[in-house]
């Protein structure tokens, strides 16, 4: 009931930020979802027994989002900085492992959040789509699968995921997400049914990265702050991953 409540809460005002908001408006939400997003992601790195990635990635992270130029300058200053602000450890067998939380960090939360801006300048429903891919995705995977799910998809990772549940969020993202694909953008079926199947894959994979992630840190949730989902990178996971997949799709057929 928790999920379903934060869920009926939430899809409301994203859509409402996605598809009609003022750009204004959609990049302060966008900078506070990455903020928020890699807050969370700091706080699992710190548990890998290295450091806290800390403020230089917040600051980092920021300028990727906003820099109007070739976005590998900044991932290459980052990279330096990492490096440099990682040698005052007092332990430097620690520093390299540190650079490589904060470097992975930006370019993980910010770099893909990055990809929101392009897309929704091309058509917002594009970006919806893209939101539509997860959440029915999700939805599929996590009814399904908690009922049917008997063959285990990575029990090393997420021992509750299954092969049934990840097969239901593809057909649940190709029947829903596909369906609001060709209805708002045009797009033609199959080209509807390959690309959401691609990018729900993506999705998938990004939340197997996650559970990793914090199954590394030796965590459950990124955080508490949404009742029956964790924490916002729990929530967000998918997201992170099918933004580039998109993104990507849009500048080759272009």
């Amino acid at each position: 009931m928790k999920r379903l409540l934060t869920a009926a809460a939430l899809i409301p005002v994203v859509t409402y930020v996605v598809l009609f908001a003022h750009t204004w408006l959609f990049l302060a939400v966008l900078v506070a979802v990455a903020v928020l997003s890699y807050h969370e992601y700091n706080s699992v790195a710190a548990n890998y027994g290295f450091g806290e990635p800390g403020p230089l990635g917040f600051g980092l992270g920021l300028l990727l989002l906003a820099w109007q130029g070739e976005a590998w300058m900044v991932i290459l200053g980052a990279a330096l900085l990492a490096l440099t602000f990682a040698m005052r450890a007092d332990d430097l067998s620690k520093a390299l492992p540190r650079a490589a939380l904060l470097l992975t960090g930006v370019v993980y939360v910010f770099g893909c959040w990055k990809c929101a801006i392009p897309l929704r300048e091309a058509n917002p429903h594009w970006l919806m789509y893209a939101l539509l891919v997860n959440w029915t995705g999700d939805g599929g995977a996590y009814y399904i699968g908690r009922k049917f799910g008997k063959h285990k998809m990575a029990p090393r990772v997420s021992p509750k995921k299954s092969w049934e549940g990840a097969a239901a969020s593809v057909a649940a993202s190709a029947l829903l997400a596909g369906a609001y694909l060709v209805g708002f953008v045009g797009v033609s079926i199959p080209v509807a049914i390959a690309l959401t199947v691609a990018v729900n894959a993506a999705g998938q994979l990004g939340d197997l990265v996650e559970s990793a992630i914090k199954r590394g840190a030796g965590v459950k949730d990124s955080s508490a702050i949404l009742p029956g989902h964790g924490g916002f990178l729990d929530r967000v996971d998918s997201t992170l991953f099918a933004l580039p997949v998109l993104l990507a799709y849009l500048k080759l057929a272009a």
